[in-house]
């Protein structure tokens, strides 16, 4: 099997081929991921009972089904962007344009019952809407390439993190350093370019109607080509329905519907999907009581997108949120034998760290990563989410060329 980047394994066939050593221990693995999800369910149940806890056990409940979803149809932006370039295999990136639209269109329903009249001032409560200039396009430019050295985007190096993989807490670890990176540079880059950079939500300028027909536009016009290059379908075979939910890799397109259909019930009741707000929050916390903050970080606070607020509190929604994707992950590895947990080699080492800090700048000055500012930003009909995407892929398909060669990247 060819060596992924990260040096991890490329992900499982969909179909023919059965999870290796899937019989092997099946009950106690069962088990245990039975007891996960039950823990998950009793936690949830308590928060709800807790005053205003109903906001936190939807979000833990949420991200298990994040990170359950991530996990079986193997969602990552890198993975399927590199399958694409180096396999020619577009069913990955087709997935990610199906998450799209059906966010886009549940997003549309939501956002038209809660501002019937886009064309004022105001901005969707919570929406993942930020500046596009400049500076936003160098934050995408160096997430996509921080995805390519580590060999994920932050999401799924946490559900990866829940598959024991060696190169993810490097990774995220990174990260939290990247985000420290991010806040010591955010002043100058904020009254170079980013104070006076436009905020554009497409819905104010053209209407509900106008700005679904043309994200769905633009969807179709880039899944046209890669439909054309689908490989002819597999022959059809009878597959135990258990099986298929839990051991085999779910199709990409599913997974995509799946996380475009969370992403719209997570924003209707408790906000949009986004995995660094608890890390950046955290190192904000962190670089502060460090000293290595400026006084005042300019106009941060005022902008749409993962927050990066100070964490007092011990549980976040975020928290929560990040904690269920985890656990779920593991138990959907587990049931399906793929936690495979590694001493990490130097090599894994390194990449996580470098590219846990680009990933890490990159989300901070973008104010979000491939969840919050171009899934969640494109759904909620922000020009900045297709900025930072285009952004993104560039940055990482450009890492990849010339990690292949020069031999930095496998």
């Amino acid at each position: 099997m060819r060596a992924a980047p990260s040096g991890e394994a490329l992900p499982l066939p969909t179909r023919s081929v059965s999870a290796p050593g899937a019989g092997r221990a099946l009950p106690v693995r069962a088990t245990l991921a039975a007891a996960i999800a039950v823990g998950l369910a009793a936690a949830a149940w308590r928060l709800s009972g807790e005053p205003g806890g109903a906001r936190f056990a939807l979000s833990l409940v949420f991200g298990a089904l994040f990170g359950f979803v991530l996990q079986r149809s193997r969602f990552c932006f890198y993975c399927q962007w590199r399958d694409y370039l180096v396999g020619s295999d577009p069913r990955g990136m087709l997935g990610i344009l199906a998450a799209l639209a059906a966010g886009v269109a549940g997003y549309a329903v939501v956002l038209g019952a809660w501002m019937p009249d886009p064309s004022g001032t105001r901005l969707p409560p919570d929406a993942h809407i930020g500046p596009v200039g400049p500076v936003l396009i160098l934050a995408g430019l160096s997430f996509g390439a921080g995805m390519a050295i580590s060999g994920s985007c932050i999401s799924a190096h946490l559900y990866r993190l829940g598959e024991g993989s060696p190169t993810a807490p490097f990774a995220l670890l990174g990260t939290g350093l990247g985000f420290v990176l991010g806040f010591v540079s955010w002043n100058p880059l904020y009254l170079a370019s980013l104070s006076e950079a436009p905020v554009l939500w497409l819905p104010r300028h053209l209407g509900y109607g106008l700005s679904l027909a043309l994200s769905l536009a633009l969807l179709a016009a880039l899944a046209w080509p890669l439909l054309r290059r689908l490989p002819a379908p597999e022959a059809p075979t009878r597959v135990d329905p258990l099986r298929a939910v839990f051991v085999l890799r779910w199709p990409v397109w599913l997974g995509g519907l799946a996380v475009g259909a969370l992403g719209t019930l997570a924003y209707l009741r408790v906000g949009p999907l986004g995995v660094t707000a608890e890390i950046g929050g955290r190192a904000r916390q962190a670089a502060g009581a460090l000293g290595l903050l400026p006084d005042r970080l300019e106009g941060l606070d005022t902008f749409r997108g993962c927050a990066t607020a100070v964490r007092d509190a011990l549980l976040t929604p975020n928290g929560l949120f990040i904690g269920g994707l985890v656990l779920a992950a593991f138990a959907a590895a587990l049931i399906a034998d793929q936690f495979r947990p590694a001493l990490p080699t130097r090599g894994q080492v390194v990449r996580g760290l470098t590219g846990g800090v680009l990933l890490g700048w990159g989300a901070m000055t973008g104010l979000g990563c491939s969840v919050g500012t171009l899934l969640s930003g494109i759904m909620a009909g922000a020009v900045s989410g297709w900025v930072f995407g285009f952004a993104m892929f560039a940055g990482a398909a450009a890492m990849l060329w010339f990690g292949r060669r020069t031999g930095l990247l496998a």
